[in-house]
């Protein structure tokens, strides 16, 4: 049967857009100098201010090759009431609620197209204003890709069970049993979109000697999408949810795992960071967490986990924070932790998407 003139513009691109990922040309290839590409980064706070992109690509300078870019999904509101004329930023400053703030994904998409075509090809923006608990989060991610195409890579960081937030948040906390999640992780492997979830292995404080509140169901909503692109914010760690004992045993046994193939961790976050650094007993600590990335090389990316910085010094802290582990791997996988895994997985969802996005789009209009 003919092809449609429809149709036909839309298969030579994915065909062509195929062939160039196919020979290694990357989207949006780092500059030489780069130390890395930023797999994790917010560029406006929980009261959504922050750096212009314009800033933001000068305070990086050629030390950052490309960056993924988001807002905070969540609004701290200021209430009167409990805090009076102070104004929160934080979300740790005030005890009034968190509620979805879904102009963010309008605001970063306008921000990325500020930028030059050369700054564009160095940032994948994605969308996180969505509430993981709403049966139309996927719709809200439809909507976002149709009305501004050739813009996002992917979706998030969004969070499901997070310390001191989760409960925070207006409107029912998020769940890995809600079918909601499973629309939107349906509509991310449809669309190729690249998947990054934060994720609590287990709640504050948690007694080290049971086992992790959420690794089973997390475990179990991963399985059930091996076609998504999913990045572990985390390694599902935080502020006070600590490694375990046997975190490099429960690591080893995810990357293990044939049917986790799809899942990828990131390492970021400065209170992250301080597991690796911190105390008596931190060269076994780097030995362990590197002898890991050294066997898994292609599992792992950074990212700073930076909000809205308003300086280069803070940017870059989380990067030289992690120096010990830089040295201590294998010079293979540090190239693909700091940038190669990066490259593959959002040039890879830049073709999807994009593709997604011609077919969809217009067959919808």
């Amino acid at each position: 049967m003919p092809l449609s003139a429809r149709k036909l513009p839309l298969l030579l691109l994915v065909i062509g857009a195929a062939a160039a990922f196919a020979a290694g040309r990357t989207f949006g290839a780092a500059p030489p100098a780069a130390l890395f590409n930023d797999a994790h980064f917010h560029l406006t706070n929980y009261v959504q201010k922050g750096p212009d992109a314009q800033t933001l690509m000068h305070l990086v300078g050629g030390k950052v090759g490309r960056i993924a870019m988001f807002g905070i999904p969540l609004q701290q509101e200021w209430s009167h009431e409990v805090s009076g004329d102070t104004a929160p930023t934080y979300y740790l400053q005030s005890d009034a609620p968190l509620y979805y703030y879904s102009y963010t994904d309008a605001h970063i998409a306008l921000a990325y197209r500020s930028l030059s075509k050369g700054d564009q090809a160095r940032v994948d923006p994605m969308i996180t204003g969505f509430n993981p608990a709403d049966m139309y989060a996927a719709d809200h991610i439809r909507r976002v890709l149709a009305d501004f195409p050739d813009v996002f890579s992917g979706i998030g960081e969004f969070s499901i069970h997070k310390e001191f937030v989760s409960g925070k948040i207006a409107g029912g906390t998020p769940s890995l049993r809600n079918p909601a999640l499973d629309r939107i992780l349906d509509l991310a492997a449809e669309a190729g979109l690249v998947v990054l979830i934060h994720n609590d292995l287990d709640v504050p404080f948690a007694d080290s000697d049971g086992p992790p509140a959420y690794l089973r169901d997390v475990e179990a909503v991963f399985k059930r999408h091996p076609r998504a692109t999913i990045i572990w914010a985390h390694m599902g760690l935080g502020r006070v949810v600590r490694p375990l004992e046997e975190q490099a045993a429960l690591v080893s046994h995810l990357l293990d795992d044939p049917q986790l193939a799809h899942v990828n961790f990131d390492i970021s976050w400065n209170e992250v960071a301080k597991y690796l650094y911190r105390g008596v007993d931190t060269p076994r600590t780097i030995a362990r967490v590197s002898t890991i990335i050294n066997r898994h090389p292609d599992r792992f990316l950074f990212g700073t986990d930076e909000v809205a910085p308003e300086s280069a010094k803070e940017y870059f802290r989380v990067f030289e924070q992690y120096a010990p582990l830089w040295a201590a791997l294998t010079p293979e996988a540090r190239e693909k932790v700091l940038k190669g895994n990066y490259a593959r997985l959002f040039d890879a969802a830049r073709v999807r998407v994009r593709a997604w996005e011609r077919s969809h789009v217009a067959a919808a209009q």
